[in-house]
């Protein structure tokens, strides 16, 4: 079997499961990612077939493992990258069915809505080089969804040509003033049912929030793809993830940008 039937064949199996709504338990030996650089070569070819079958396109992405709190809890020690399909994003109070997902878990980020591309010429990319594309900062919530049997017995390269967990996400209030405030020492805190679950900085996510946006840009410059203007990315998460129990409210508050708020029905 050649890279290309390879890769094929595990993005039908990861899509199958990510429609029928059924936990994936890992790959035949034959069919699994053997490195990152494949990992992110089966996600392209599963964002293909999800968005044919009607998932719609990705409207934004994702950056996971930038924190300590993070990286401990998944023991994985450099980001992963997925996709985020637009019908999936919500905006300031994102309402969603607890049954549509496998077990639901939410994350506090900080994300950025980008005005201007981030194209392959202008990689390998550095905070200062992608300040300039940065239209507006935003609180933000991630919603994830552990759609496994077994996730620690996964690999990552697995994890990641699964999206690296993403399930959604809501965007706070757009914040284009952001350049007045200091990213990096901005305290967050998610909130479940008015309790505070856990707090960070802006500091947490790879010692700057930018450093995650210059390591993605460049990750996707390398790889001959762009960030296209209008799109969004989450940064990565400032509290651990927390699993949810249907009716959970979530506030996700970052001081200076505001706030995002989800409901699980």
């Amino acid at each position: 079997m050649n890279i290309s039937d390879k890769l094929n064949a595990a993005a039908e199996i990861l899509a199958d499961h990510r429609l029928a709504g059924r936990r994936f338990d890992r790959f035949p030996e034959n069919l699994r990612p053997a490195d990152q650089d494949e990992a992110y070569s089966l996600q392209a070819r599963l964002h293909e077939r999800l968005t044919a079958k009607g998932c719609g396109p990705l409207a934004g992405r994702k950056i996971g493992c930038t924190t300590p709190v993070m990286q401990a809890y998944l023991k994985i020690d450099s980001p992963c990258a997925g996709g985020v399909f637009a019908p999936t994003a919500r905006e300031r109070y994102g309402i969603f069915q607890f049954e549509d997902f496998r077990r639901v878990g939410v994350e506090c980020e900080i994300a950025v809505r980008l005005g201007a591309d981030l194209t392959p010429a202008g990689g390998p990319y550095t905070i200062e080089t992608v300040s300039p594309a940065v239209a507006a900062c935003m609180a933000a919530i991630e919603v994830v969804d552990d759609r496994y049997v077994d996730y620690p017995s996964l690999d990552t390269p697995t994890l990641i040509g699964d999206d690296f967990f993403d399930a959604g996400c809501v965007l706070g209030q757009p914040v284009t003033d952001w350049r007045s405030l200091d990213l990096a020492t901005l305290p967050g805190r998610m909130t479940i049912n008015g309790t505070e679950v856990g707090n960070g900085v802006g500091g947490d996510i790879m010692g700057h929030p930018l450093a995650a946006l210059a390591w993605l840009a460049s990750h996707t410059a390398a790889r001959g793809e762009t960030l296209p203007a209008g799109s969004f990315v989450l940064l990565g998460s400032v509290v651990q993830t927390k699993w949810l129990a249907k009716g959970d409210e979530v506030v996700a508050q970052i001081d200076g940008l505001g706030e995002a708020v989800a409901r699980f029905d």
